[in-house]
């Protein structure tokens, strides 16, 4: 009995299957039947290997599924992959045998519509917000007038066309241009490394604005410019810059962390310039006011010195009539200084004859002394009146001298006389064809006016 029992298992065991061949088996069973699939779901536990394949978990309310996303696929999703966003996933069905599960595996990945999308650009926005990097206190002020104008953009089309054409009419500049890709898998990072670029130039050679420029899209086409690495190349950016993606109603996240935001491309190109025309009509218009400021300023000084120079009395006058009175003081002076001394005699006299001897020799040494002091006196009085009249008279001759006509001219003033001699103040009052004489300072030149 043993014996048959032994024989029946082994005649079984020679029908069981290997592990392998049950894991092989289901594989082609999942493969054959879903090889390609389109899988709806919630990102979950998104991870990057160091080997650049992506691992996921795509969830709903009741389920969920292993997914992979292979080096060379992770790098063309129209977005950067997250945990929490909603997404449309291509690929095919297979199982992982090491762990006995199934899982997808996926060729391209995007999100669930324009709501998703909405959720992760507000998501984002959120987040770069609380850094600070959309603060005001940022913003850096566009130069009035660049020298060089560094533009990022796709070479082709009609948005660097409009641009150079707008810069053209303004005020014409050097444009350098730095060709991206302004939609694709590519585009944050070339837009990144080009506002990058741009600042890692030589002082000499980097411009002094930017301008990041696309035409209008769907949400899909402007995504690049919502990506957290374009926005932190703004950011970071030292040159100014000038945000113009889309049009007017499009908005994207690096509007919020340029320098300015403009509508268009063509009104990014009018806040980077002034109008070349208008501001040589300005320079010219202050030139003219200018001008007539100095033109009046020079004529009322005229006015004025003319108007001093009438009221002035001659000074040769004063001082004729200073050294005048200056001899009548002084003849006066000496005049009376006899008479007072021999008045002085007299009294003196007079008091000897009244005196006795003794008490007249005394009177007499007192009055002597007395005299010697009124002499010394009279003599230091006339002496201190001569000083302080000959520094009036010095004082007289200075001013003389600066209000002489000649020290006038010497400072730049011209004298005009008519051929009678007769100063001329007035440009009405010069006939035409009349000789004129110009009295400079250094001589005399004869013209002849016209009108």
């Amino acid at each position: 009995m043993m014996e048959f029992m032994e024989e029946i298992k082994e005649a079984h065991n020679q029908f069981a299957y290997s592990v392998s061949e049950i894991s092989s088996a289901i594989k082609r069973m999942v493969e054959d039947n879903f090889g390609h699939v389109r899988v709806r779901g919630e990102i979950s536990g998104w991870k990057l290997a160091t080997s650049g394949h992506a691992y996921l978990k795509l969830k709903d309310e009741n389920a969920l599924l292993d997914a992979v996303c292979w080096k060379g696929v992770v790098g063309k999703f129209p977005f950067k992959p997250e945990d929490g966003i909603e997404v449309i996933c291509s690929g095919r069905l297979t199982t992982y045998p090491g762990r006995s599960n199934y899982q997808l595996v996926i060729d391209y990945m995007e999100p669930a519509g324009a709501g998703a999308l909405m959720a992760l650009l507000e998501k984002r926005k959120k987040m770069l917000a609380a850094e600070g990097l959309f603060d005001e206190k940022h913003k850096k002020p566009l130069p009035f007038m660049p020298r060089v104008i560094g533009v990022i953009t796709s070479p082709t089309g009609a948005v660097i066309r409009d641009i150079l054409h707008r810069l053209s009419d303004r005020f014409p500049c050097h444009v350098l241009v730095w060709p991206v890709a302004v939609q694709g898998e590519k585009a944050a990072e070339q837009i990144a490394e080009a506002i990058e670029g741009f600042n890692a130039l030589d002082d000499d050679a980097a411009p002094d604005l930017l301008i990041v420029a696309r035409g209008g899209g769907s949400l899909e086409d402007l995504w690049a410019f919502n990506e957290e690495v374009v926005v932190r190349a703004a950011f970071a950016s030292k040159i100014p810059l000038i945000s113009a993606v889309g049009h007017e109603t499009d908005t994207t996240l690096i509007d919020y962390v340029s320098d300015r935001r403009a509508p268009t491309p063509t009104a990014a190109a009018e806040m980077a310039v002034p109008v070349r025309q208008d501001l040589l009509l300005a320079v010219m218009e202050s030139g003219n006011r200018l001008s007539a400021g100095i033109t009046r300023m020079l004529q009322n000084r005229s006015d004025t010195l003319a108007g001093f120079a009438r009221g002035l009395t001659h000074p040769g006058r004063i001082i004729d009539t200073a050294m005048q009175r200056l001899d009548d003081w002084s003849e006066r002076l000496l005049a009376s200084l006899p008479a007072s001394i021999e008045k002085k005699n007299q009294q003196l006299a007079i008091l000897i004859a009244k005196l006795q001897p003794r008490s007249l020799l005394q009177n007499i040494t007192r009055h002597a002394q007395d005299l010697k002091l009124a002499q010394e006196r009279i003599a230091r009085m006339l002496l201190r009146n001569i000083n302080e009249h000959e520094k009036k008279l010095a004082n007289l001759a200075q001013l003389l001298k600066h209000l002489d006509y000649k020290t006038v001219l010497e400072r730049g003033f011209t004298l005009v006389r008519d051929k009678s001699g007769k100063i001329i103040t007035r440009a009405e009052a010069i006939k035409s064809e009349e000789l004129l004489e110009l009295v400079f300072f250094d001589g005399i030149k004869k013209v002849t006016s016209k009108n």
